[in-house]
């Protein structure tokens, strides 16, 4: 792997960035590197260590090493176990211990940077045992998420305890972290009700979840590509295209995404459903055909991050539905800046982190209060109705890439004095 030109000099500081979530994601490719990669050309001297999904890191890790080589980052890519409960977990977080040690020895790292609660766990070990700057770049209420998202139950004493260790967790965190990062205005305020926290003054900054407004640039797409992605895909030029990107799991709510589809397809012959999405097309197009949709109007595209663009151009309107819960009031949606950017408007549902007072404010589309089929049909828009530009205005007001490095670069400025 690459190496510093000077390596020993004073003025290099050193950054372990830890994530549990991979580099070869979605999530890592979009919410990591474009944040590592700016900070090293920023001068910072960068170590990920990562938790790689193996099918995935099969697939894409020459293309993900390339990146950083180009970058002069060294990359440590950890086995991530998708199977063994906490057992496993807790051995991985033991790996996650061992490794940074080992790390450690050898460079003495000046900023210990944890993206989340489990590789959080080891920054804080670094910092009470070396007095390493660390940095908890929380982004949500993991432990309320596992509760909301039904992934763990109160119910069970064994999940009842690891809830309330992680809420423990979570309040040494935020105040002894160096500075703490939120992903909404919405979230930080909730968080300074907290008995454990009031009064108490922690340095938090919100920094929403940004977009790389080189990379969604509507001005960059050729006429020419997206006629042969439409080819590829079966789109027809006088199809209406109704658009969702990213993942679907606990928290996008396919069910009710798909019902104010069936909505407009009843409105609109020649609308369609484009997922740009590695989930599989079977399971997509079953829950389509359970609602009595023509799964021939249901089309699924999978795409490293950086061909999303091109098929975000497609879209006509964007869509997405987030369960609204209480751990959601913290929620950055990755997808919504990367809408926004390309001037798509979009049909969003209430309560989700500051998503609706977004879209209000920058007149990006329309926020849907009650999911149901009436007000599914008051709320059909057009691209027409909106100005793409003040959308995308209002994209790089709020979630730039720019901007939100210069964030980072102030905070890390501010923990090394």
């Amino acid at each position: 792997m690459g190496r510093l030109s000077n390596p020993n000099s004073n003025n290099i500081k050193k950054v372990l960035y830890i994530s549990y979530d991979g580099m070869t994601d979605p999530l890592g490719q979009s919410q990591v590197l474009p944040y590592v990669f700016g900070l090293r050309k920023r001068g910072y001297e960068f170590h990920v260590l990562s938790f790689e999904k193996m099918d995935r890191y099969r697939d894409h890790h020459k293309a993900i090493q390339d990146l950083f080589k180009e970058n002069d980052i060294q990359w440590h890519p950890q086995d991530y176990q998708l199977t063994g409960g906490i057992k496993k977990t807790l051995k991985q977080v033991r790996r996650m211990h061992k490794v940074t040690k080992y790390l450690n020895d050898i460079h003495q790292f000046d900023i210990v940077h944890c993206r989340s609660y489990m590789p959080a766990l080891t920054g804080l070990k670094m910092k009470r045992k070396y007095g390493t700057k660390f940095i908890f770049d929380m982004r949500g209420f993991w432990a309320d998420e596992r509760i909301d998202g039904k992934l763990w139950s109160l119910d069970s004493p064994i999940y009842k305890r690891i809830y309330n260790y992680f809420k423990r967790k979570e309040t040494q965190f935020i105040l002894e972290a160096d500075y703490s990062i939120i992903g909404t205005q919405n979230g930080y305020d909730e968080m300074h009700t907290w008995k454990s926290i009031q009064g108490k003054n922690p340095d938090v900054k919100v920094i929403p979840c940004c977009a790389n407004l080189d990379l969604f640039d509507p001005s960059k797409i050729q006429v020419a590509d997206q006629d042969a992605l439409r080819s590829e895909l079966g789109i027809k030029e006088e199809n209406f295209v109704l658009g969702y990107v990213g993942s679907i799991g606990t928290w996008y709510m396919l069910d009710e995404m798909l019902d104010y589809f069936k909505c407009l397809k009843a409105e609109n012959a020649n609308a369609i459903f484009l997922f740009v999405s590695g989930e599989k097309p079977e399971y997509i197009r079953g829950e389509a055909e359970k609602k009595g949709i023509d799964t021939n109007s249901i089309v699924v595209a999978s795409t490293l991050h950086a061909g999303v663009p091109l098929h975000l151009s497609l879209f006509d309107n964007a869509i997405f539905f987030i369960r609204p819960s209480y751990s959601k009031k913290a929620a950055s949606p990755v997808k919504q800046g990367e809408i926004m950017a390309m001037g798509i408007p979009l049909i969003c549902n209430s309560g989700v982190g500051d998503t609706d007072a977004i879209v209000i404010k920058y007149k990006a589309g329309t926020v849907i209060n009650e999911l149901n089929d009436e007000t599914y049909r008051a709320n059909f828009i057009q691209k027409e109705m909106f100005d793409p530009q003040a959308i995308m205005d209002g994209a790089k007001a709020y979630f730039s890439l720019e901007e939100g490095l210069s964030q980072y670069e102030w905070i890390y400025k501010k923990v090394l004095g």
